[in-house]
């Protein structure tokens, strides 16, 4: 089992090897000290460590390749490399090779003792698990993927991007890799760059110092030091303004931020994650994101994928929500009749789990008697909103078969008054809908409470319809 007391440290200066022994005493590390990369390689074979700290430049090789070497052979291992200070090109290669950290000299002790601490807090089971902790849904391949990476990128403090379409999950991602993470049990703050107004936004970040502008009555800290020893997560971060790209760029680099008046910088720790939906390097491209800031960012990417990409997952995430509504209302849980199933498998989508959500919450207050039928959903019936996508080759049931596209060398059995007359299915199921809607009004001469009567829903839920379909 890993000693997580014991730290190889491999450098060639001796001075530098006592200095990080003496730090990490206090934190009950003993440190076995090796001067070359040969060296440090043979300590591996015969013992296990629970961190090791590495510089860059050694008599044999360089420092990048003892972490290349430890990920292959001692995965589990956390391995954090010593870089001149501003190198932050060299920083970040090592970062991208699966080193854990960085630290630069001249060593400010107390970030490095804060460093090691969290290296440790890996090995000793700090993974934020518990009743509450959010999970990522669905058995796809693309699912399992990101579930797999996010257990893995848990374990750096490499910054990572993460892309995706809005309503995917970002934020959730970054929760879980916070979570999972040696940062477990200190602060997440998420934070929507767009939703702060520029003129607050230094102010916001960094905090203020009492005096520094009318209305600052006293000191106040910023969100970098709120997040101190855990996550911040930057979300929408392609909303941040030219001037705020800048002083972020600075307080990632430097490890510290200066609130707005005060005269000195103060040391941060954490890590940063970010996310937008947006393209970041296009942007660059086209010059409206900061190019260093994107590599200051951009070390590991995350992408999740749309719904659209994992249809699949539809049937377990639609359970889960309505789960979710049922214990939050109530209610007995609600479930989707098999049409209903069938128009959320071939739906696009374009607001992905988001909107699968919404479109759950209208459905489960509109449906009648627990059951969620096709119209109970209310699907957009534009081309672009509702065109249908191609299914994956999963079994299906015999209630599914009819989402299929209907060239499978056989003639439906359905009646001739249930042929669509439009090739998209949403649009089939408006049709039908008005036309009973239609009918009901006509033999009840128009009396809405005996229309909705005769159709078995409530005058709440016909009202609804008739205003959807343009009817009211």
């Amino acid at each position: 089992m890993m000693d997580a007391c014991n730290a190889l440290i491999v450098d060639d200066e001796a001075d530098i090897r006592e200095l990080i022994a003496m730090t990490l005493l206090p934190l009950g590390v003993t440190c076995l000290p090796a001067e070359t990369l040969s060296e440090a390689r043979a300590l591996l074979k015969r013992q296990t460590f629970g961190l090791c700290i590495t510089d860059l430049r050694l008599p044999d090789g360089s420092g990048l390749e003892l972490v290349a070497h430890i990920q292959k052979q001692c995965p589990n291992l956390p391995v954090a490399v010593i870089t001149a200070h501003g190198n932050m090109e060299i920083a970040v290669e090592a970062l991208k090779l699966g080193a854990f950290d960085f630290v630069s000299k001249p060593f400010e002790l107390a970030a490095l003792r804060e460093m090691v601490a969290t290296a440790l807090r890996l090995n000793r089971g700090g993974d934020g698990s518990g009743v509450n902790r959010p999970t990522l849904l669905g058995q796809s391949p693309a699912m399992a993927e990101v579930r797999a990476l996010i257990a893995k990128l848990a374990r750096s403090q490499a910054p990572i991007l993460i892309n995706g379409e809005s309503g995917t999950g970002k934020e959730l991602a970054a929760r879980l890799i916070h979570l999972s993470g040696p940062r477990a049990d200190q602060p997440f703050v998420p934070v929507n760059c767009g939703a702060i107004p520029e003129h607050l936004m230094e102010s916001e970040f960094f905090g203020y110092k009492k005096g520094s502008f009318t209305g600052a009555a006293q000191d106040k800290g910023g969100l970098f030091q709120a997040a101190r020893g855990g996550t911040l997560f930057l979300d929408e971060v392609a909303d941040l303004p030219t001037p705020m790209q800048v002083k972020l760029l600075r307080a990632i680099q430097e490890r510290a931020v200066r609130p707005v008046g005060a005269q000195t910088e103060i040391a941060t720790d954490v890590r940063i994650l970010s996310a937008s939906h947006k393209d970041l390097a296009m942007l660059v491209q086209n010059g409206g994101f900061r190019q260093d800031l994107f590599y200051r960012l951009n070390v590991i990417q995350l992408r999740l994928p749309s719904l659209r990409e994992h249809p699949e997952d539809i049937p377990e995430l639609a359970d889960a929500i309505l789960e979710r509504l049922g214990r939050q209302s109530g209610l007995p849980r609600a479930k989707l009749a098999p049409s209903a199933l069938a128009a959320l498998r071939v739906y696009a989508f374009p607001g992905n789990i988001r909107e699968l959500e919404n479109i759950l919450e209208r459905a489960f207050t509109l449906c009648e008697d627990g059951i969620i039928q096709a119209m109970d959903l209310s699907l957009p019936t534009s081309v672009e909103s509702a065109s249908p996508r191609p299914q994956p080759t999963t079994a299906m049931t015999a209630d599914e078969t009819f989402a299929e596209p209907a060239n499978h060398g056989f003639e439906p059995k359905t009646l001739p008054i249930l042929q669509p007359s439009v090739r998209n299915l949403e649009d089939y199921l408006e049709q039908i809908e008005r036309a009973a809607i239609l009918r009901a009004l006509e033999e009840t001469r128009y009396n809405k409470t005996a229309a909705a009567e005769r159709l078995g829903i409530t005058f709440r839920a016909l009202r609804y319809r008739l205003k959807k379909l343009g009817l009211d």
